[in-house]
């Protein structure tokens, strides 16, 4: 897995939400973007940490963020998420993979003793000129908003 890092470019995307809309890099230039990449919608940790950017919104758009969120669910799947918990962000539908893979968030797994691939649970904060500020890898879904401020 060669996950990108402080520095790198952001890759150019295009991908659609869970309403249909299309959503590209080139849509957030002079704005900075959160994208956090997540599992699967719907589950504890993916839930505890959405809720958590969605219960800080404001603060966050305040203080100029644009947020994305990602995992490789259906964009049915997405949307189910979205209005269950009321999210303000879009929910990319990257069922093909397409963003996951060009962010290097797919890769192997551990998880009670097996491993398999899967999408593992990063941030990028990405400035307004495209290039990534920050990744945040070890993410604190309780407290995720606390540490995109810090």
């Amino acid at each position: 897995m060669q996950t990108l890092k402080a520095g790198d470019r952001a890759p150019e995307f295009s991908q659609a939400d869970q309403d249909g809309n299309l959503h590209q890099l080139l849509d957030y230039r002079g704005k900075k973007l959160v994208v956090f990449f997540y599992p699967k919608a719907d589950t504890p940790g993916c839930t505890a940490e959405a809720c958590d950017l969605r219960d800080n919104f404001k603060v966050l758009t305040d203080k100029g963020y644009a947020l994305l969120g990602v995992s490789a669910d259906s964009a049915k799947k997405q949307g189910k998420f979205r209005d269950r918990y009321k999210f303000p962000f879009p929910l990319l539908a990257d069922e093909d993979k397409s963003v996951i893979n060009a962010f290097g968030v797919w890769g192997p797994k551990k998880f009670m003793g097996r491993t398999y691939d899967g999408i593992h649970r990063i941030t990028f904060i990405i400035d307004e000129n495209g290039v990534i500020e920050r990744v945040i890898d070890d993410v604190k879904t309780k407290r995720h908003a606390s540490q995109i401020l810090e």
